[in-house]
């Protein structure tokens, strides 16, 4: 591709009878959306002509039958199912999960294969999802099987952002998850992303409790003595700006959270609760720590409103923009980092020639 080409995004289309299509659709069918990036959507293209009429939405959409034909300034689609489907509104269908995942096998091949910038993932039922092929709990634990790296469930908004220690897990199996290995694995991976892919130069985190008051001293549950407070100074010993544990229950009302680029919470609630207060609607899923951008929005699948026109498209927009963004941040942070060796190997072959 050329340079001066827009990034490709691919998108999933997510569960068939939830709002997925409808908020795809509905952002492509602006047409300033494709000066931004050009669009892959991996769903039946005669599916989603049908989805755009009954939504009567004016976009062509462009079929593909190679991912190398892609046209920019288009809304190309990739078949990656050919049987034909009867969308049932707000309905839990297994066919409707099992193509949801044919989707998105068939983006994330894509995304591998360095056909596709990027991947935003439209939502997916995580229960009528689950067959003998596919039995993980979200895109998140997928994408960590298929791609390289440490996942991290990362939301993030202007406001906020937010990483999780532990994420889809009973809250009952969260503290024993919760180890010094695990702290530091996701504190780095967290630091890493605020550097390379958000631009932010020595990245400052702060990490909440998993008891009510972090512990109390061992009154309330012993873990954030115990393993929290000890993992936290070690990896502050090696140079991270990494604070805590700090009480989960203050912490962002009284603001503190201001003070720090990014807070890692112990398990999925205790920092999606106030995250999506802070920010629902504007917030982003970011699957932080691959070697491969992919962003979602910070909703399900809605079936409640599915088929009424009611979506909301702009969270789904917001993961656009961001895995654009993230895309470029990265790109000019590899670009930077290789500087240096570049440099240094031209260096010693002007000094080879002279001697």
């Amino acid at each position: 591709m050329a340079k001066n080409n827009p990034i490709i995004v691919g998108i999933s289309i997510g569960d068939l009878n939830g709002i997925g299509p409808e908020i795809v659709l509905k952002s492509f069918s602006d047409p300033r959306m494709l000066e931004f990036c050009t669009p892959v959507i991996f769903a039946n293209i005669k599916f989603l002509t049908w989805y755009k009429k009954e939504l009567e939405l004016e976009c062509h959409l462009n079929p593909l039958s190679d991912l190398n034909q892609i046209i920019h300034g288009k809304i190309n689609v990739c078949n990656p199912w050919t049987e034909s489907f009867d969308v049932q509104y707000g309905k839990v269908d297994p066919k409707a999960g099992a193509l949801a995942i044919a989707s998105l096998k068939k983006a994330v091949e894509a995304l591998k294969k360095e056909q596709i910038d990027a991947l935003v993932t439209a939502p997916i039922d995580k229960k009528n999802s689950q067959s003998e092929e596919f039995k993980f709990p979200g895109h998140t634990d997928y994408l960590a099987q298929e791609l390289e790296g440490d996942a991290l469930m990362f939301m993030v908004s202007e406001e906020v952002k937010v990483g999780l220690l532990t994420d889809h897990v009973p809250v009952k199996e969260a503290p024993a998850r919760i180890t010094a290995e695990l702290i530091k694995k996701k504190a780095g991976a967290m630091m890493a992303s605020l550097t390379q892919d958000f631009g932010i130069t020595r990245p400052k985190i702060a990490v909440l409790g998993v008891n009510p008051h972090s512990g109390d001293q061992g009154v309330i549950g012993s873990e954030d003595q115990e393993v929290m407070a000890p993992a936290i100074n070690n990896l502050r010993d090696e140079g991270m700006l990494v604070y805590g544990p700090y009480p989960a229950d203050g912490f962002f009302g009284s603001g503190q959270y201001k003070q720090f680029d990014a807070v890692l919470a112990a398990y999925h609630d205790q920092g999606l609760i106030p995250f999506k207060t802070l920010s629902f609607g504007a917030g982003v899923n970011f699957t932080a720590g691959l070697n491969a951008v992919r962003t979602s929005p910070d909703h399900g699948t809605a079936f409640d409103i599915a088929g009424k026109d009611k979506a909301n498209i702009s969270s789904f927009k917001e993961a656009i923009f961001s895995a654009i963004h993230i895309v470029r941040h990265r790109k000019m942070h590899h670009k930077l980092t290789a500087a240096p060796l570049e440099i240094t190997v031209k260096k010693s072959s002007h000094k080879k020639k002279h001697h």
